[in-house]
């Protein structure tokens, strides 16, 4: 029998505090279920894995493999939810593709008044997988809706997917789930649908968010598809006076609009974002849009405190027979990187 290797060293003291407070400060937890997808956007970032579109052009490269099964996600999200993480976003590629996502979901731990579970899809594969889904205990999904025309679904996702999957699958979640909302990235390639994914938003009554692109390595080709803000901001002035910016917490300043009723909010790059200590000497803080807003769990078991630095990335794998280990090493690295010392 090969021997378990000893556990990394830890401070004798974990200072918890940097966890709290971030978790206090509404930030996410992240959790991929899987770096594939059923589509391949441009500007997929894949929480910091290799995306499809980049996969699927050159073979070579290739996101890493999984090394965690139902029960080892269910041991990390029960651990950090314990330790006070009360957000917890369930993300990929296209979570629904992966065979992981039901036993985890239908098995995910019971949650505090102020805790919530949230799914974040591309709507494809809601309708195929209602039947069990409609009896997990999630909060909201958030459905990405970056195209309004099979054309610009099928230049930015591309796929052969025509837009009414998408649409169903919104329609879908509504009749399934309490709270659905809608996110869209703001690029040349659907700027002439942005108001009709408004006017869509309002007549089904959904929270639609409207954000800036992030620049990553992975889409740096095409950054001058990027498009700021402004225009969208302009046009929501001409439909509500209800306007106010946010910019406490975690992560971008937000401006949000309430129309009708409902809310829609833009992330703004213009509103400052969260920077902590590891961000003051970083060579890409010129690159950050958001700052420090999600720690993310992937599939192979690391745990990344910020998306444009992979070095900065923990494995979890050695804690897994350990829960209170493993919430001290999550502690002790986001005190690290809160401090600058990682």
């Amino acid at each position: 029998m090969t021997p378990t290797p000893p556990l990394p060293a830890l401070p004798p003291q974990v200072d918890q505090t940097a966890l709290s407070n971030f978790a206090a400060l509404r930030g996410q937890l992240r959790v991929s279920f899987t770096p594939r997808c059923n589509i391949a956007c441009w500007f997929c970032h894949n929480e910091g894995d290799v995306p499809p579109p980049l996969s699927r052009t050159d073979r070579s490269q290739q996101p890493r493999e999984r090394s965690l099964d139902a029960d080892a996600y269910l041991t990390l999200i029960s651990s950090l939810m314990d330790v006070g993480l009360k957000r917890v976003y369930f993300t990929g590629g296209e979570p629904l593709t992966s065979p992981l996502a039901r036993p985890v979901l239908e098995q995910l731990p019971a949650r505090a008044a102020d805790e919530s579970y949230t799914l974040i899809t591309n709507g494809t594969r809601v309708r195929h997988n209602r039947a069990w889904l409609a009896h997990t205990p999630l909060d909201k999904v958030k459905v990405s809706l970056h195209y309004f025309s099979d054309e610009t679904l099928r230049a930015i996702a591309g796929t052969r997917l025509g837009i009414a999957s998408v649409l169903e699958g919104i329609d879908v979640a509504r009749d399934t789930f309490e709270r659905v909302e809608l996110n869209t990235l703001l690029q040349r390639e659907n700027a002439h649908e942005v108001r009709a994914i408004v006017d869509y938003a309002l007549q089904r009554r959904l929270p639609v968010q409207f954000i800036e692109l992030v620049g990553t390595d992975f889409n740096a080709g095409r950054q001058t598809s990027a498009l700021p803000a402004d225009d969208i901001i302009s046009y929501l002035r001409t439909l509500t006076s209800d306007e106010h910016t946010e910019i406490a917490g975690v992560g971008q300043g937000r401006r949000v609009f309430r129309v009708d009723g409902i809310e829609i909010d833009v992330i703004h790059r213009d509103l400052g974002r969260h920077q902590v200590g590891q961000c003051g000497t970083c060579s890409l803080r010129t690159q950050c849009v958001e700052g420090f807003w999600a720690l993310r769990v992937d599939h192979a078991g690391g745990l990344q405190p910020c998306l444009l630095r992979e070095d900065l990335r923990l494995d979890l794998l050695p804690y897994l027979n350990a829960p209170q280990r493993l919430t001290a090493a999550v502690a002790a690295h986001t005190t690290a990187f809160t401090e600058g010392t990682l």
